[in-house]
């Protein structure tokens, strides 16, 4: 008997031990509702000021001089953005390239790039599966490919004109980290000389991911 006793008593003085380890690591990593620890929670909860987006871009645009003559492009887009703090606004910067391999009836190529920065405004919702936005920006436009000079050989501007957007679209939030952009609408001026009223009226779709950190 004193033998069993003898080995008993060190599990004895063990176990209460082993109790307070344990009940201190569970205070460590208490369970929230859908089973995300405090740290989960915590690292959820922490602000991702900056984000990143890319995607595939379609713009319906029209051929100078006069009406329409509207032709499609296509290519992609790709930006940056910061969130100032506590606010719905973000700083962004919008980059997109669109390439028309030939415009109908003419056999010309064209190719624009437009660089553009402003502001970007979340609308608040109730609902946190889809979050609205609109956006303004402005910059430079660059025209370069067949296109650009052909049909007005006298046009001076291809390389810098005015680009102003405004539009804005609606993403889907997966994860702290992630955002699907289903869908963003733009309308772009472009001032490039075409020999008549120089503008033109262009109208962007596109779509991708948003990655913040």
């Amino acid at each position: 008997m004193r033998s069993r006793m003898k080995a008993i008593f060190p599990l004895l003085l063990v176990l209460p031990i082993a109790g307070v380890s344990s009940r201190s690591a569970r205070a460590q990593a208490v369970q929230q509702p859908g089973g995300a620890t405090t740290s989960q929670v915590a690292e959820d909860d922490k602000p991702r000021p900056f984000e990143v987006d890319g995607g595939f871009a379609y713009m319906r645009t029209n051929q100078p001089p006069g009406a329409c003559g509207c032709f499609n492009m296509l290519g992609g887009s790709g930006g940056f953005g910061y969130t100032v703090k506590d606010s719905p606004y973000s700083v962004v910067a919008d980059v997109a390239f669109l390439h028309a391999g030939t415009i109908t009836g003419t056999g010309y190529n064209l190719n624009i790039l437009a660089v553009t920065g402003g502001v970007r405004y979340r609308l608040p919702v109730k609902r946190r599966d889809v979050q609205p936005f609109a956006q303004g920006l402005v910059g430079i436009a660059h025209a370069s490919g067949t296109g650009a000079q052909a049909p007005n050989p006298a046009a001076g501007n291809a390389g810098a004109s005015l680009a102003l957007t405004a539009g804005g679209g609606l993403e889907l939030p997966v994860s702290p980290r992630f955002t699907v952009r289903l869908f963003e609408a733009d309308y772009l001026l472009t001032t490039f000389d075409n020999g008549s009223n120089n503008k033109q009226n262009n109208l962007r779709f596109s779509f991708g991911a948003v990655f913040r950190f």
